[in-house]
């Protein structure tokens, strides 16, 4: 007898490239975990309004580029206050009709959001009648207001931290569980390095990644080019996301022109790079950061925004996984340990990935499945 399989709609939003792919991670998972479950993964703004979603993006881009202290000052003002009644009504007007017709047709058994809008549109559609389990997936290491909805009936988050901020708000403790944020199964592999070299044309010598998320927002010419000055004894690979303007000047530019510097644009073969670089240079996104661990490569942290990624940055930091760059002396230190101390660094890592794999790492995705199939009997 065939068994009908479980449909899971996990529904997200553009704005950073990190909550989609905490979504299409937990796709993976499932799909690693359980046969029996089919995953449809959403941009709900980008597939309901194609037009105009990107220009709004787009905006917001700009703004996180040129005013990230008006970001930071929006992100605390709103820091322990759910999505007002007008907004609510304004993502109501905007997606209501629209959002029930995708679930009539494709019939979830449950509905998982990696963002706060899509959350707060279907918390809105359950208090006037939909009957489907809702779990949202906070994908930073801090529990910000617009998160927060009574309809949401599991929360997974990343530390024990961010339960403590949401019970102080009273969520119940029934309803939150401590996961972790999902990544792609990738990153808790980790294959060869000889493999992964001759893939991309890399050296065995010490390597660094500079990465600056999906959006590509790491440009400091200044850190770029302090870096140019180790490269005849370190490689760099530089991955500059979408941002292409960024990547076509570096190209062009001669002290980049070296064979110890490769320069990518987007990419979905982070965690290889990962594998195989020795240090991470990043902005402290949620997903990065948690790719980075699941990885065990030491962090330096770029300039967080203010807001959730001051949160991970503090978090990393004080967990010994990472360290803010606050000068370039911080990347001297460490461009000096790599060559001096290259030994030392590579055993920490050892140790740092033999430390994490204690932790669960498709535990976000046994949730789910615990959820669809309580009586399940894992094999």
């Amino acid at each position: 007898m065939r068994v009908a399989k479980k449909r899971v709609l996990l529904l997200s939003e553009g704005f950073g490239a990190g909550h989609t792919q905490a979504a299409y991670a937990l796709s993976s998972s499932l799909r690693k975990l359980s046969p029996n479950v089919q995953t449809k993964v959403l941009e709900l703004g980008s597939f309901l309004n194609p037009r105009m979603a990107p220009l709004i993006i787009t905006a917001y881009k700009k703004t996180v580029v040129s005013q990230p202290r008006l970001v930071g000052l929006v992100y605390r003002h709103h820091y322990k206050k759910s999505l007002n009644r007008l907004t609510t009504l304004a993502l109501h007007r905007l997606f209501y009709t629209q959002t029930r017709n995708i679930l009539r047709q494709l019939r979830p058994d449950l509905v998982v959001c990696t963002h706060p809008i899509p959350s707060a549109v279907i918390s809105r559609l359950k208090r006037l009648g939909l009957h489907v389990p809702l779990c949202t997936v906070i994908t930073d290491y801090d529990a910000h207001g617009t998160w927060i909805s009574p309809e949401v009936d599991r929360y997974f988050v990343s530390t024990a931290e961010v339960m403590r901020k949401l019970r102080a708000r009273g969520v119940p403790v029934s309803k939150i569980q401590v996961t972790g944020i999902p990544v792609h199964p990738n990153f808790w592999e980790h294959p060869g390095h000889d493999e992964i070299r001759e893939q991309f044309g890399l050296k065995p010598i010490p390597t660094v990644l500079v990465m600056g998320g999906g959006w590509g927002l790491m440009n400091d010419e200044v850190i770029h080019r302090s870096l140019t000055d180790w490269r005849e004894n370190i490689q760099f690979i530089f991955c500059l996301g979408h941002n292409d303007k960024i990547r076509r000047k570096m190209q062009l530019d001669p002290r980049f022109n070296h064979p110890n510097i490769y320069i990518f644009g987007f990419t979905r073969e982070i965690d290889k790079l990962m594998e195989v670089s020795n240090l991470l240079i990043t902005k402290p996104g949620g997903m990065t950061c948690t790719e980075g661990l699941a990885k065990g490569i030491p962090m330096l942290f770029h300039k967080p925004l203010p807001g959730q990624e001051e949160e991970n940055c503090q978090y990393f930091t004080a967990q010994g996984f990472g360290e803010p760059i606050t000068s370039l002396d911080v990347v001297v230190k460490w461009m000096n340990r790599l060559l001096h101390d290259f030994p030392e660094i590579v055993r920490k890592r050892q140790e740092h990935v033999h430390h994490v794999a204690r932790y669960y790492p498709l535990q976000s995705a046994q949730s789910i499945l615990d959820i669809l199939e309580p009586n399940r009997v894992l094999s």
